[in-house]
């Protein structure tokens, strides 16, 4: 089985050219609102556990966000580009979006027309407060309910992370819904549940800054539980024995 890691919010990068968008507001681009705290510095360390390859998003989700639909105007672009003329808008399309996408899409098809399923891990991190209010765990797995392949992945991952890290609070399907619009659920689209499985890890930003014990120990078990479903040789349930 083949593993593929990205990373849709790796970067807070805005172009040079789109820099005046941002004039007197520079600050938004260190917030969450612009990328994922964290998340790219874990799919590195992921990919290099797994000897797999990794794909990091190259610029801001304010101005086009990777994780979305192409159809999904209104998500697609934030409250900063949308304003822009139809032809910019299409040169963040042409210039960042579709080839981030299509870079990952070929590789799935080199794979899985070769006979080989794929388990793509989407890394991303979430603010530990949002609007006024905590979130309530420090790992989400986002998958969807209807793929046995997918339901089963997450449900052994969480097992293992539960009993490996005290106190570590492992949610399934939070803080977001995994059949919500995202590049998994894109991508599910066109494979099968036979071939590919689509994981969205959501970390708490508070976790992944934290050089703490219980952070080192929680992506160790993360990389165990992950190198247990690899072992397998297609999307059969993982080992019960634990």
């Amino acid at each position: 089985m083949q593993c593929m890691i990205s990373c849709e919010h790796a970067s807070r990068r805005v172009p040079r050219r789109f820099a005046s968008l941002f004039s007197g507001q520079e600050g938004v681009l260190a917030t969450h609102r612009a990328f994922d705290q964290g998340a790219a510095d874990l799919a590195r360390r992921l990919a290099k556990r797994f000897a797999c390859a990794v794909h990091l998003g190259n610029i801001s989700r304010l101005l086009i966000d990777l994780n979305r639909s192409p159809t999904n105007r209104r998500a697609l672009f934030s409250s900063y580009s949308r304003p822009l003329a139809k032809e910019e808008r299409s040169l963040l399309l042409a210039c960042y979006y579709h080839p981030y996408r299509g870079k990952i899409m070929q590789q799935l098809a080199t794979w899985i027309n070769g006979g080989e399923p794929v388990l793509h891990l989407s890394v991303h991190s979430f603010t530990p407060i949002l609007k006024g209010r905590a979130r309530t765990a420090d790992i989400g797995l986002l998958y969807d309910p209807a793929r046995p392949n997918e339901r089963e992945i997450c449900r052994h991952i969480a097992r293992l992370l539960k009993e490996g890290a005290n106190g570590l609070r492992v949610r399934k399907n939070y803080p977001y819904l995994g059949k919500n619009d995202g590049f998994t659920a894109f991508l599910r689209k066109q494979y099968g549940p036979e071939v590919y499985a689509g994981i969205e890890l959501e970390i708490n930003e508070e976790l992944l800054v934290s050089a703490g014990r219980k952070a080192r120990v929680a992506e160790q078990r993360l990389g165990d539980a992950v190198e247990e479903v690899l072992r397998v040789e297609n999307f059969s349930p993982p080992p019960k024995n634990r």
